[in-house]
């Protein structure tokens, strides 16, 4: 796991925002954007970010692409934070 790239991805409180949006359900980007007050390019940009940390998934169905949250990753997170704690 790339720790840089996750760690970067979290340190944006718009990225945090966006998964905070996907942990009840998936959506789209139109859907994620309506959130913001940003440019959909903006938003997409950030989706990029968090694609590339494996934070989110996404899946084509017709014309949408539909984004959804990667647990695995925070769980694998979580699970090194907790090893880290514990040993000092």
């Amino acid at each position: 796991m790339a720790f840089a790239e996750t760690f970067k991805a979290l340190s944006d409180p718009v990225r945090r925002q966006i998964l905070e949006l996907l942990k009840s359900k998936r959506l789209s980007a139109g859907e994620i954007g309506s959130h913001f007050d940003m440019t959909g390019a903006t938003i997409s940009y950030h989706l990029s970010i968090l694609k590339k940390a494996d934070l989110v998934t996404e899946e084509r169905e017709k014309n949408f692409i539909y984004y959804e949250l990667n647990t695995s990753v925070l769980e694998e997170v979580m699970l090194w934070l907790s090893d880290l704690k514990d040993g000092g």
